[in-house]
């Protein structure tokens, strides 16, 4: 059994909300994949947090790695060495450690909605918009909370870049997932400034520290991001077939991987990651005038200003229906795949109504700030006059999944943000000319979706890792178009002027019945714990 040749292989894995995925490309030529791999998992409501297990983190990065190394074994060859290596994960949350590196308390992922209190008092200290979901709003809240963890606290991590650390020992992050910690400044690095003024604020629970004591390093992409150790690669692979001593890219949250799979880093283009979440990243030319609380400043990860548009709720309600028809046509004895499922609905969809019929799909799984909700009541609701069929429904579904990326867009244009291309990526853009005319029409902009769109953040995050390996002197933004995308195959669709007609008329409904979601909210406890009305946080 031949190896892959030292020096070829590029691996880039990402921890999705459902899925790891691992995607090894050619060092030299990122647009070839040698090899893929991924492992399903899912996030847990554990005593009103949502989290993940830490074992959970382990083993799943393990196994999304042995699937890949089976992939490569099928092919007759064995993976020994790698030229390098890049992690990706969801943004923002906490992840709190003590001196010997010890997990203080359970993940806190991106979807917690518990941490309104801190990001309001951020956002105006700061003078920035502070997210719920940033790792400073859930550090502030539980200062705010007293919570007992914080006695041991000697720094804090996102998910990338906690399995970056066990991979490399650097306690080191990308500036693009960095940004979703705390504000970045114009030097790509944290804010000094806005790190003063959290300093003083903070001080008496800082005792003599500084935040920046507590964050880890932030690099451009590019940088020295260190090396696969010996325990890194034990780690990853505990058959010991893996050696050690590949570069390691800075790294990186997902919405920098979308930005990377989708050649969507430069001024004036942007892209659209739809998964558990949705968000829209448009790469600015000059500021914001000023501070919305639907758009984050993020950046790429090269280190250049972003506004982004960033719903809690993706497409996992529209996946829980595609699985409910999937089990419909298993138990009629039509078994199909899942993918066949999606092209179905998908296609059904298309025979819908343009503003879906009357019937509106609410997809809050968990809450969503951008609609004003705390937490999330999936649900489809029609008149009695709607025109309830499947075709409906289902154009209803895919409508809801980008609802509130719309709202929040619309702010975007209000301040005159410029853009000349919309990128898409994302299982649900799988199905051609569905989820991507949909969008279309509901930003009322040309989208275009190329060929790694359902590749998406592992395969931006390979591609991240060979522009470490290569060791150039080019910029991102050069890399990507003269090596990556030169020649890359895509498909734009126009907006529809029915579809966006429709959709606006159908976001106008959405807006309205936002009422009877949060009427649902109030009525609708979780199952085996209170909700927020009735004292829970």
């Amino acid at each position: 059994m031949s190896a892959i040749a030292a020096g070829r292989g590029v691996l880039g894995i990402e921890l999705g909300s459902t899925r790891i995925k691992a995607c090894l490309v050619d060092a030299s030529d990122p647009t070839t994949v040698l090899a893929v791999g991924s492992h399903e998992w899912e996030n847990a409501l554990e005593d009103g947090v949502w989290t993940y297990a830490e074992d959970a983190i382990w083993s799943g990065l393990q196994a999304a790695y042995a699937d890949l190394v089976a992939d490569v074994r099928r092919q007759g060859a064995e993976l020994t060495d790698l030229a390098g290596i890049g992690v990706s994960a969801m943004m923002h949350g906490y992840l709190a450690f003590d001196e010997d590196g010890t997990l203080l308390v359970p993940f806190r992922t991106w979807r917690n909605t518990s941490t309104g209190a801190a990001a309001a008092e951020l956002t105006d200290l700061l003078g920035v918009n502070i997210p719920l979901r940033w790792s400073i709003a859930h550090l502030h809240q539980a200062i705010l909370d007293d919570e007992a963890h914080l006695a041991s606290l000697a720094k804090i991590n996102t998910l990338a870049g906690w399995v970056h650390e066990k991979l490399t020992g650097r306690f080191a992050l990308g500036v693009g997932d960095a940004s979703g910690m705390f504000p970045i400044g114009t030097d790509a690095r944290y804010d000094r400034d806005r790190v003063a003024a959290y300093d003083a604020h903070a001080a008496g629970f800082l005792a003599g520290r500084s935040l920046t004591d507590l964050l880890p390093e932030v690099l451009p992409a590019g940088a020295d991001a260190g090396a696969l150790t010996a325990a890194g690669a034990a780690l990853l692979d505990p058959t010991g077939t893996l050696r050690p001593g590949a570069v390691a890219a800075p790294a990186e949250g997902d919405a920098g991987t979308g930005m990377v799979a989708t050649n969507a880093v430069s001024p004036r283009t942007g892209n659209v990651s739809a998964g558990t979440s949705i968000f829209a990243m448009v790469v600015l030319e000059r500021p914001l005038t000023r501070v919305h609380t639907e758009i984050d400043l993020v950046t790429t990860p090269a280190g250049d200003p972003v506004a982004m548009v960033h719903c809690n709720n993706g497409a996992s309600e529209l996946a829980s229906f595609v699985s409910l028809f999937a089990r419909f046509a298993a138990a009629s004895g039509q078994s199909m795949t899942t993918d066949a499922v999606y092209e179905t609905l998908l296609r059904e969809a298309l025979t819908g109504a343009a503003d879906a019929g009357g019937v509106l799909a609410y997809n809050h799984l968990s809450g969503e700030p951008i609609a004003g909700m705390d937490e999330g009541r999936p649900l489809v609701v029609r008149t009695p006059d709607a025109e309830f069929s499947l075709a409906n429904v289902m154009r209803a579904q895919v409508y809801g999944v980008f609802a509130t990326l719309a709202i929040g867009m619309q702010t975007l244009a209000e301040e005159g943000v410029a853009l000349d291309q919309m990128f898409a990526h994302g299982g649900v853009f799988r199905t051609a000319g569905v989820a991507q005319r949909f969008l279309a029409g509901a930003l009322d902009a040309p989208v275009t979706v190329g060929d790694t769109a359902a590749e998406g953040g592992a395969w931006g995050m390979a591609v991240l890792a060979a522009f470490a390996a290569a060791k150039t002197d080019s910029d991102l933004s050069t890399y990507l178009t003269d090596h990556v995308f030169a020649g890359a195959a895509s498909v734009t669709a126009d907006p529809d002027p029915a579809d966006v007609a429709g959709f606006a008329d159908y976001l106008t409904r959405y807006r309205a019945g936002l009422a009877a979601e949060a009427a649902a909210v109030t009525a609708l406890p979780l199952r085996g714990i209170r909700s927020s009305n009735e004292g829970t946080a």
